[in-house]
């Protein structure tokens, strides 16, 4: 969005800002007020799914086991199993008595009275968020549309918490790059013919392994020959990156973080993986919906990522996908569009979101694209710990 797209879009909207707004404004507004009992069957119910994604192997890291698969969603992405848990409603909807949340990054509190949304919410703020609460907008009855009437009873007494208009203004650089890289990706066709080597690439002529408690498949010598027999054509740098000296110069071309809005494209393993990090870095400003459904994402695609490594995972009940052989390249090929295509409406879906926000920032707090602003953006929210 340009900045004249901006003005015109402020224009059109009320300004974001804290502050008591006038209780007759509430007739005419639509808060997104969830009651207490409301948010935290929803908080439960987020919690059970992601006990469910990931419970055994926390009791596993608890007794201090390593996992070569699953360790990475938390080492190399940095955020940890507890945040996962945390549940957001995304912007533009207040908490009622969540008190847990005061002092939480990114969230406010106000009374009902305070609770301004900075513009109508459309409907896909609050739809995925509150799926299994009746649906009373309008009503007069429902967190969706309060009356003058409950206002004028309630604003007294409730205390509410939501995500920081001030926040948002503070991120907006962020959620212009991610906009940003989230549409350069979807704009070209799926390449799907890397066959996962980048794995392999990363241990390419070395005698060091990132995964030391598991051992080649084809040996190093084996390892070694696949490499040669086949072309190198990764086009993530945060796989590249850790590409072995040897290897970096088989790649099809050089890759650099300022070249990243150009390189990227849509069946790639890491940038599809790299969905759950864009979502995180968002949080709260996006809902644990969308999070989680990233993260779900994110680990279906590591499995076929190890599975397709030189790694022997037999031990960790993992079946390999031998591309050193065309059947084994088949099915990475399968295996890779079918992911490509559950990305592709997350991907849909977390832009829309990142528009929706960068349309609710006041234009003279955001920023333009600019290419110097945006690597450097890039910089700071692409720092990812080893593989």
């Amino acid at each position: 969005m340009s900045g004249q797209d901006r003005e015109r879009a402020g224009a059109d909207r009320a300004p974001v800002h804290s502050g008591d707004v006038p209780r007759s404004d509430l007739a005419q507004r639509r808060i997104r007020l969830l009651p207490e009992h409301e948010w935290r069957a929803l908080a439960a119910a987020h919690c059970a799914r992601v006990d469910g994604l990931i419970g055994p192997y926390l009791e596993h890291r608890a007794a201090g086991s390593k996992h070569p698969v699953i360790d990475f969603l938390f080492t190399y992405y940095g955020h940890k199993p507890a945040q996962l848990r945390r549940w957001h409603p995304g912007y533009g909807v207040a908490l009622e008595n969540a008190r847990e949340y005061d002092g939480a990054r990114g969230y406010h509190r106000h009374s009902v009275a305070s609770v301004r949304p900075p513009a109508v919410m459309p409907e896909r703020w609050w739809r995925d968020s509150t799926a299994s609460a009746p649906e009373l907008a309008g009503s007069g009855h429902s967190h969706a549309g309060m009356t003058e009437a409950h206002a004028e009873a309630a604003a007294p007494d409730i205390r509410t918490w939501t995500a920081d208009p001030a926040y948002l203004a503070r991120r907006a650089d962020t959620v212009g790059y991610v906009a940003d890289l989230l549409r350069a990706t979807a704009s070209r066709p799926a390449q799907l013919s890397c066959f996962g080597l980048h794995e392999w690439a990363m241990v390419y002529r070395s005698e060091e392994v990132r995964h030391q408690q598991v051992p080649l498949r084809l040996g190093h010598e084996g390892t070694d020959s696949v490499v040669e027999s086949m072309s190198l054509r990764c086009t993530h740098f945060d796989a590249f990156r850790f590409f072995t000296p040897d290897a970096v110069p088989r790649n099809a071309e050089p890759l650099t973080r300022e070249s990243q809005l150009q390189r990227e494209q849509p069946a790639c393993l890491h940038a599809n993986m790299d969905l759950y990090k864009w979502a995180f870095k968002l949080v709260p400003l996006v809902d644990s919906a969308l999070l989680l459904d990233c993260f779900e994402l994110a680990c279906a695609a590591r499995e076929l990522d190890m599975r397709a490594s030189p790694y022997d995972l037999t031990e960790y009940g993992y079946t390999p996908v031998r591309i050193e052989t065309p059947a084994g390249r088949a099915e990475y090929v399968r295996n890779q569009a079918d992911l490509a295509d559950r990305a592709a409406d997350l991907r849909t879906r977390l832009h829309t979101a990142c528009q929706d926000l960068l349309a609710l920032i006041p234009a003279d707090t955001a920023r333009e694209g600019h290419p110097s602003i945006r690597f450097e953006e890039a910089r700071r929210v692409d720092s990812g710990g080893s593989r």
